[in-house]
C-alpha cells in the first residue's frame, strides 16, 4: 500500500504580491522572546515581517491574507465509540438475537464436554477419540510430542456418546529440538516438553478396553503411536476424515475446523486435547440421514478398504488422477485411491478404462485393509485386478 504525500492546508490560500524590494540579511537565529519556544519565536518574526508596513528593499515576500497564527484548525475527525458491555450483559441473549437474523451467522468457542449424562442399561461400545502433535510428518523419522487420547461411551442404537469421559494428554520429550516451523503451528516448544514421557502402561489400560480407535486422518496418527505403543496394533481403527464422504454431506471441507464452524463452533486448533474435543462433538452431531457420525464409523468399522494403485498410468493422465482425488505415493511412484465397498471399486476399475488406460489392457493394484490393519504402515492383502 502506497502512503500519500501530500500536505493541504484548509482555509488558506497564497497570493503572491508584488511589494517594494529591499535586501534583508540574517546573521542568526533571533533569540526566542521570553517564555517563547524557538519555534514559536520564528513564527512570531514571520507574522512580524509579513504586518511591517515597509517591506525592505530587494525582499520578495508572499504572504496570506490572514497572519499564520490565524490559520483555522482543521476539523476533527468523530472518533468512534465501542459499546460499553457491562458485566451483566446478556451475549448468549445477543448472540441468539443476531442468529436469528438472516445476515448473520454467529460462532460461539467449543466448550469441551466431560460429561454425557447418565446411562440407562443400553447397550454401548467404548471408543477412543485420539490426536497427536509431532516433530514432522514422516512417522518413520520424526516423533510423537503430545498424545491426547478421549474415551467415552456411545449408544448402540443412537450413535450419541453417554456418560462420563476419561481424558489422558502427556507431552513427550522427543529427544532433539522441536523444529520452529512446528512450535509455530502448535505453540508447543522444546521447555513444555523437556523431561516430560507418555505413560505407556496408563495409556495401555485405556487402549486394551476400546472398541475402535478414531482419529482425524488417521493415516497419520496411526503409524506414529504404532510405532511408540504397540498396543494399538492390536485394535480397530476409523478415520473421520476419508471415513464419511463430507462433501456428500454438504460440507465445503473436511478439515476439522472448517467442520467445527459449519455447526456453529471455533477453538484454538493444533492441539491435541481440544482437537479431540472438537472432533469428538462433530461426530455426535446428525448427518443427513439422521445419523451421528459416531454411529456411521461404528457401522463401517468391520468394513473392509481397499487401496487402488493405477500403477503403470500415463503421465498425460495425472491431471485427471489428481481431479479425481487419487495421491501421488512418491516413494513407489504411483497414483492411488482408497475405496470403502465393492460397489465403489468396480466403479473406479471402469472409470480408469473408460479415462486413463483407455484401449490399452492394464492391471492396477489391490490391497485390502480391514480395521486391523487400514491406516497403519503394515500391508494388507496384495491382489491385482485387470481393467
Amino acid at each position: 500500500m502506497k502512503k500519500i504525500e501530500q500536505m493541504s492546508f484548509l482555509g488558506f490560500e497564497a497570493a503572491a504580491v508584488e511589494k517594494p524590494k529591499r535586501a534583508i540579511r540574517l546573521s542568526k537565529t533571533p533569540t526566542p522572546a521570553s517564555g517563547m519556544t524557538p519555534a514559536a519565536s520564528v513564527v512570531k518574526m514571520a507574522t512580524d515581517l509579513a504586518d511591517t508596513p515597509h517591506t525592505p528593499q530587494g525582499a520578495e515576500i508572499s504572504h496570506p491574507t490572514q497572519p499564520l497564527n490565524a490559520l483555522p484548525a482543521k476539523p476533527a475527525l468523530p472518533v468512534p465509540q465501542r459499546p460499553q458491555v457491562s458485566e451483566d450483559t446478556d451475549h448468549e441473549a445477543i448472540a441468539q438475537t443476531l442468529d436469528s437474523h438472516p445476515d448473520y451467522r454467529v460462532l460461539r468457542r467449543l466448550v469441551p464436554q466431560t460429561d454425557y449424562g447418565s446411562l440407562q442399561g443400553q447397550a454401548t461400545r467404548r471408543v477412543i477419540v485420539l490426536d497427536t502433535e509431532t516433530t514432522g510428518l514422516d512417522s518413520k523419522n520424526e516423533k510423537i510430542i503430545e498424545l491426547a487420547m478421549l474415551s467415552v461411551l456411545v449408544d448402540a442404537a443412537t450413535g450419541l456418546p453417554v456418560g462420563p469421559v476419561t481424558i489422558y494428554e502427556s507431552f513427550e520429550d522427543p529427544g532433539k529440538a522441536i523444529p520452529s516451523q512446528i512450535t509455530e503451528i502448535t505453540g508447543i516448544d522444546d521447555s513444555m516438553v523437556q523431561g516430560h514421557q507418555i505413560d505407556d502402561l496408563a495409556v495401555a489400560a485405556l487402549v486394551e478396553q476400546a472398541d475402535l480407535i478414531l482419529a482425524h486422518n488417521a493415516g497419520f496418527d496411526r503409524p506414529f503411536v504404532e510405532a511408540r505403543l504397540p498396543v494399538f496394533a492390536a485394535k480397530p481403527w476409523a478415520c473421520s476424515f476419508l471415513g464419511i464422504d463430507w462433501k456428500k454431506e454438504g460440507s465445503g471441507s473436511a478439515k476439522l475446523e472448517f467442520l467445527a464452524s459449519e455447526r456453529g463452533w471455533f477453538y484454538e486448533a493444533h492441539r491435541a486435547q481440544v482437537d479431540c474435543h472438537a472432533l469428538l462433538q462433530v461426530l455426535a452431531a446428525p448427518l443427513s440421514d439422521g445419523q451421528t457420525g459416531l454411529h456411521r464409523l461404528l457401522a463401517g468399522a468391520e468394513q473392509t478398504r481397499y487401496k487402488l494403485r493405477a500403477t503403470g498410468a500415463p503421465f498425460e493422465a495425472k491431471d485427471k488422477l489428481k481431479a479425481r482425488g487419487y495421491r501421488w505415493d512418491g516413494e513407489g511412484r504411483v497414483w492411488w485411491c482408497s475405496l470403502s465397498t465393492d460397489e465403489g471399486l468396480d466403479a473406479e476399475c471402469a472409470w480408469l478404462r473408460a479415462e486413463v488406460y483407455g484401449t490399452r489392457s492394464a492391471r492396477v493394484q489391490l490391497e485390502a485393509l480391514d480395521s486391523r490393519v487400514q491406516f497403519s504402515s503394515r500391508a494388507g492383502l496384495l491382489s491385482e485386478r485387470v481393467v
